[in-house]
């Protein structure tokens, strides 16, 4: 499996309309979330930088699924958004079944 699979199996995304900036993403997944001056949550693209425009996706890396989906489940603004790539099902977050 190349490194581009194991990446772009799964998507997530953050809604900053929603978020509430109490960081539990950045503590379950820092390589993944960061806060920016704004207080409030962003992805990272696999080289670390910020991507700050709205509904910006970043791959998972299969090593930190778990800790992303945690994420999605335990965050208290319901703002994250984790998606299978190959159809865009929606796996944890406010709209998982």
């Amino acid at each position: 499996m190349s490194a581009q699979t194991e990446t772009d199996e799964l998507q997530v995304w953050v809604d900053q309309d929603l978020c509430t900036g109490d960081g539990l993403c950045v503590q379950y997944a820092p390589e993944v979330f960061e806060f920016d001056i704004d207080g409030l949550a962003y992805v990272k693209d696999d080289g670390g930088e910020l991507l700050q425009s709205p509904g910006a996706r970043t791959g998972v890396p299969s090593r930190l699924q778990l800790e992303v989906i945690d994420a999605a489940k335990e965050c208290p603004g319901d703002c994250i958004h984790v998606v299978r790539r190959r159809d865009d099902v929606e796996v944890a977050g406010p709209e998982a079944d």
